[in-house]
């Protein structure tokens, strides 16, 4: 496993390194910043979030489960949820969780993710800060900038590395690109959610939940959910292709403490207008539970 590890450590390092030597024009980057591979008697320190507890909340999928239900029901097999309690490490619903779907512009959780893990926030890429970059292609959903991150941190071979390091399943995606503009990008809401919680318990988790839209104020969410419960508490990035809408982040909830959630429906028989009303009723429910207090 150490010798594993080592290995997807080097190719990161080593991709970087190739990246910056290619584009110059892209970026001026300190390579200081990028940790050298680390020696077989030495550890690599990785993200890795708290055990997870899979067993379901039956107490929060009762009251809100039959609702979500009600929402999917026509046609259930189009959509993919996940949704868990980071205090309880409990799973409040779960449906199709471990399927593919194409996750259009959830795909950009994936760069940025990668992104945050071998750049530091300050690192400057055409002027600009990696904060920035992520900032501007999670809140506008740039796809100039995911893809152009992508490119720099060395493709789907390397952010899958990387990713991989923070412990996320490689075998729960499959990414053409990084901006979700491909619909050869696969991924299950559970590798959604892992990453996620891996981005909660990381140095970089201020980076990346201020790049997040916020419902009803900012970002592809400031005109959803306004006026509600939802406004100001559900951190998440949006998606939209034809036929495809998905929404995944984070609801600050305040009785049940932070919730992880990855909601991706991908049906071309029903308008996108109707699917956004779709998810942010999904949303709303969640808003809603008062039952899962921790005990």
């Amino acid at each position: 496993m150490k010798q594993l590890l080592n290995c997807l450590n080097s190719l990161t390092v080593a991709s970087v390194a190739t990246i910056a030597l290619a584009y110059p024009s892209i970026a001026q980057v300190n390579l200081s910043v990028y940790p050298p591979p680390s020696s077989s008697n030495e550890s690599i320190e990785l993200y890795v979030p708290p055990p997870e507890n899979n067993n379901i909340d039956n107490t929060c999928t009762q009251l809100i489960g039959a609702n979500i239900d009600k929402v999917i029901g026509q046609a259930p097999n189009q959509w993919g949820i996940l949704i868990e309690s980071i205090d309880r490490q409990t799973v409040i619903y779960s449906h199709n969780a471990d399927r593919y779907f194409i996750p259009a512009s959830n795909t950009k959780l994936f760069t940025t993710a990668a992104a945050l893990q071998v750049m530091n926030p300050e690192t400057t890429i055409q002027k600009k800060s990696l904060r920035d970059w992520v900032n501007i292609t999670n809140q506008r959903s740039n796809n100039f900038y995911a893809d152009t991150l992508f490119r720099f941190i060395g493709g789907a071979k390397n952010v899958t590395a990387i990713l991989a390091q923070l412990g996320i399943n490689p075998s729960g995606f499959r990414l053409a690109d990084g901006s979700g503009l491909s619909r050869r990008n696969t991924a299950t809401p559970r590798s959604i959610v892992e990453i996620l919680r891996v981005m909660y318990y990381s140095p970089n988790r201020d980076t990346f939940y201020a790049s997040l839209p916020v419902a009803g104020i900012s970002g592809t969410l400031r005109n959803r959910m306004r006026q509600t419960a939802a406004t100001g508490t559900v951190y998440a990035k949006t998606g939209t292709l034809t036929g495809v809408r998905a929404l995944s982040g984070y609801l600050e909830h305040p009785n049940q403490g932070p919730m992880l959630f990855s909601i991706i429906v991908n049906n071309q028989r029903v308008s996108g207008q109707a699917l956004v009303k779709a998810i942010d009723t999904i949303v709303l429910q969640m808003t809603q539970s008062r039952s899962c207090q921790a005990q």
